[in-house]
């Protein structure tokens, strides 16, 4: 038995393990890791999907080889080839796009973050397109953006049992989405006694730990979120020297709040206004209290930017700031950060405005990038360009049906599925179907791979070094070793941007022979190589604390700025503000929450496993007791989920919820189903998307964020029996 080091790469953590194998090089288990990161075996086995590593490094599903589309696109029919192949056809039909359409007739769709994608937007920035997509709107780039307009940089929220006095889970759920070290870190503070609030529309399992659950409706956090401001304002909670001293705009603040007295957000959350004053006070003067927010409030649409800087002002007024065991001021890497391995400065000034959203979202453009950034390297610091400027998809798709503002004709998709993971299905399966070009790399095969021309087979996990950075916003990186070299003619990702590159005259730029020197190059800054990373796994250097007192914030004020003076230049609200929307709810009387991810999948993958597939086997709408009674529904029941736009199945589960609100799951499809036109896969009988769009004018106005959170629907029974 030889015993070789790795990491779990189902998903983004890629948590250090033990891969174990025959003398033959078979793989026979994989176990868990202590020595490395996350350093705690209990953490790895009770994960829901780590135990599948070796079903999935073997699975007979698996994408072994190039396949290149033989029959009419989304027929199913395929002939192999060679990488050589693959990569000179693709090369030379990009070429003839690009000579008849330009540079940005090409669009990238990414999504999974158990990829590297700076070689991405690498090969994007020097090919000259603007137009990379990915649900990073909806994720991440959101409140990146919102902390370094307030704090002049990204902050991370800290969870000591040791220091931290008080907890908000606001709109996260860490026991059924993901079971990582958060989570077991947040039962062991629990158990000790401490504080923590939960905020969520539904009764999860994070939430049966809490002191104080808070079931807001779907939509409103944003006004809990100002009364509790008030709160804390008029009964004198906030840190007054903190305030005093390194906050710009608090007496503007102070009466921008006073509108919010906890009765009036009490009426339109459904939280009576006892509890949001015995939460504020406890956040207030619990000392250190962290505050978590998720998913619930990146994906609130029309209202998430607003909501997510009335959750940063409530960090900063009360003091939890760059405090340990409430948030880190996250500081810039030792190494090389994405910012520099993507080349964005080699993307021309007139490509730069061809990036579609420009004209609707003013603050996600290279304009609204530089005039941020401005500020950040005053202090050392770079964000990554090409994940905060992202094209608007909806506008992406758009170009691609209609050819305006101009033809987008080829997209490259790499560990995505858009036609699960983005807005909107049918619009999706409309604007794929008629590109000239589609390339999708993948493990297994996926509805949006049957409509591919190229599907390209991608090394997974146990197969590739992996490599996480927080994209380069933080003094930490962790990932590890390959287990074993890449099976069948399966690749690193690194290998066809390099290769592709090569072909399309970027040769300068790809210097490196394999991924490994490319690593070695950007960790040498920090004293290291990749070999020398690799033993331990993890790089996180001791953080620093309280470091406004000696250099400020990274703000045009030089502190917090509770007042954004950037987005009063651009012609937006520059304090915290929650406008309430009639959305009318006609013949669709039903609140809709989508986008609820629970383990043991990750998104829409490993549907095709079959140990996972035992544990969940069908998709999970959930409601209140009192909601279904009064449609007639019970527990088990099949039910349609319709919009205006399309219906969907999933089957019926109670829960403790908001009444009047139906969740339903994300991600779902069936590979037993056929994979080819009209099927594909069963995308369009549970997938939530079908039902959702991101149509630019019921996005949040700031950012673009698309709402999986504030929709209407109905729900009635599969066999008839029952509608509303």
């Amino acid at each position: 038995m030889v015993t070789r080091q790795s990491n779990c790469s189902l998903c983004g953590y890629l948590c250090g393990l033990q891969a174990h194998f025959n003398d033959d090089g078979t793989l026979v288990k994989v176990e868990p890791d202590p020595a490395r990161y996350p350093y705690d075996a209990a953490i790895m086995r009770g994960c829901g999907r780590f135990a599948s590593n070796v079903e999935v490094l073997t699975h007979p599903a698996r994408i072994n080889d190039p396949l290149k589309r033989v029959g009419a696109r989304g027929s199913g029919q395929w002939q192999r080839v060679t990488w050589d192949e693959a990569l000179e056809d693709i090369a030379a039909r990009l070429i003839r796009l690009k000579d008849r359409y330009g540079p940005e007739t090409l669009a990238t769709c990414i999504a999974a973050p158990r990829s590297q994608y700076w070689p991405l937007h690498r090969f994007l920035n020097l090919f000259g397109s603007p137009n990379n997509i990915g649900v990073g709107n909806i994720c991440w780039n959101s409140s990146v953006w919102v902390h370094s307009l307030i704090y002049g940089w990204p902050v991370e929220a800290e969870l000591d049992p040791q220091s931290t006095a008080c907890v908000i889970m606001w709109g996260i759920n860490p026991a059924e989405s993901d079971n990582s070290l958060l989570w077991h870190t947040l039962r062991q503070y629990c158990a000790a006694g401490g504080t923590l609030i939960v905020i969520d529309p539904r009764y999860t399992l994070t939430a049966a730990r809490a002191s104080m659950w808070l079931p807001v409706r779907p939509g409103t956090d944003g006004a809990l979120a100002l009364a509790m401001l008030r709160v804390i304002i008029t009964e004198e909670l906030y840190d007054h020297d903190f305030v005093a001293n390194w906050c710009s705009g608090f007496a503007r603040l102070r009466d921008r709040v006073a509108d919010w007295p906890p009765e009036r957000a009490a009426e339109m959350t459904g939280i009576p206004a006892g509890d949001i004053v015995a939460a504020a006070r406890s956040f207030a003067t619990l000392k250190r209290a962290a505050l978590f927010s998720g998913l619930g409030i990146d994906q609130s649409g029309f209202h998430c930017t607003q909501t997510l800087r009335a959750l940063a002002v409530l960090r900063a007024i009360t003091g939890n700031l760059d405090e340990p065991g409430a948030c880190h001021l996250s500081e810039m890497p030792d190494f090389i950060p994405e910012s520099k391995m993507e080349l964005s400065d080699m993307l021309a000034p007139e490509q730069r405005r061809k990036k579609l959203g420009r004209e609707y979202f003013h603050l996600p453009t290279y304009e609204g990038y530089e005039r941020l950034t401005q500020f950040t390297r005053q202090h050392g610091k770079t964000l990554p360009a090409r994940y905060l400027t992202s094209a608007h998809a909806h506008l992406v798709w758009q170009a691609m049906v209609t050819g305006k503002p101009y033809p987008i004709r080829a997209l490259m998709v790499l560990a995505s599925n858009p036609l699960l993971s983005q807005p909107n299905t049918p619009l999706v399966h409309q604007a794929l179907t008629g590109l000239d070009l589609l390339v999708v790399l993948e493990l297994f095969p996926t509805p949006t791979a049957a409509l591919a021309d190229y599907v390209l087979p991608m090394a997974g996990t146990l197969e590739q070094p992996v490599l996480q950075t927080n994209a380069g916003i933080a003094n930490i990186a962790y990932g590890g070793a390959a287990a074993l070299p890449p099976l069948f003619a399966r690749r690193h990702n690194f290998y066809f941007w390099r290769d592709l590159g090569r072909r399309c005259g970027q040769q300068p730029y790809w210097p490196w022979e394999t991924l490994e020197e490319a690593l070695d190059e950007i960790f040498a800054p920090a004293g290291l190589n990749w070999e020398e990373f690799c033993r331990a796994g993890l790089y996180a250097p001791q953080r620093h604390y309280r470091k406004y007192r000696t250099q400020g914030f990274a703000t045009p004020s030089g502190k917090v700025e509770l007042f954004s003076a950037i987005l009063e230049e651009m012609g937006y609200d520059p304090l915290p503000a929650y406008v309430p929307r009639d959305e009318g709810a006609g013949p669709y009387p039903l609140q809709l929450v989508t986008g609820v991810r629970c383990q043991p999948y990750y998104a829409s993958e490993f549907r095709q496993i079959a140990a996972l597939r035992r544990r969940r086997p069908q998709p999970v709408a959930e409601m209140a007791a009192v909601t279904a009674g009064a449609l007639g529904l019970a527990d088990g029941d099949h039910v349609w989920i319709e919009c205006p736009q399309g219906r969907i199945q999933q089957v019926l589960r109670l829960r403790e919820m908001v009444p009047d609100t139906v969740s339903v799951e994300y991600g779902w499809w069936y590979p037993e189903q056929p994979l080819a036109e009209p099927s594909l896969g069963g995308a369009w009988q549970s997938n939530a998307n079908v039902l959702t769009s991101a149509a630019v004018a019921s996005c949040d106005p700031i950012l673009g964020q698309w709402s999986y959170r504030t929709l209407r629907c109905r729900v009635y029974s599969v066999e008839g029996k029952s509608e509303n």
